[in-house]
């Protein structure tokens, strides 16, 4: 999509932001989004924010999370990658449509060993991550960012530093590698 055709380079969707960031008196809006998590503590928001892109304003479109819920979506889908081994008949949530045809016992077993997989990945540190941000150039509306950041919380004072960075070029990530450990419940 070329940036004439992209409504994120728009001066009335550009300005149509500033004025939402102005009467939410933050230097951005979240985004109302249904694919986030359910139990989302703020380790995952949606939000929209001015900047710049070569030298023209741009609204940025931004999915930003805790660098520890990147590292519990990598370690699930890498144990589910490997219990799928396993179980070829099993679908993933994700690939399932009309014509799946539910196997409860399956989906069980599965997720047990997916939850095995995790505890030995974990116990081996097997997965490392560290902070990262990617721009996505060609996206629908503005500019896409996914950011993953190594805090508790995405408090709005974090999203507002964040931002702050970003917009002045100036972010500094820590590519220090990191694994967690998941709580005992």
């Amino acid at each position: 999509m070329t940036q004439i055709s992209n409504p994120g380079f728009s001066p009335e969707e550009i300005n149509r932001l500033k004025e939402l960031c102005v009467s939410e008196k933050r230097n951005f809006i979240l985004i109302e989004d249904e694919d986030l998590p359910v139990s989302n503590d703020r380790e995952m928001v949606h939000i929209q924010f001015v900047g710049h892109f070569e030298q023209k304003e741009v609204v940025y479109d931004a999915i930003l999370c805790t660098l520890q819920l990147h590292y519990s979506s990598l370690l699930y889908e890498a144990a589910e990658r490997e219990a799928i081994q396993h179980f070829p008949l099993y679908v993933p949530i994700e690939n399932r449509d009309e014509t799946y045809q539910a196997n409860d016992s399956l989906d069980e077993e599965v997720e047990m060993m997916v939850l095995e997989i995790i505890e030995e990945m974990e116990e081996n540190d097997e997965i490392k991550v560290s902070e990262y941000v990617e721009v996505d150039k060609d996206f629908d509306f503005g500019i896409g960012l996914e950011a993953a950041l190594y805090v508790p919380a995405l408090t709005d004072e974090v999203i507002e530093e964040f931002i702050h960075d970003f917009n002045a070029d100036n972010i500094q990530l820590d590519t220090s590698l990191y694994s967690f450990k998941s709580e005992e419940e």
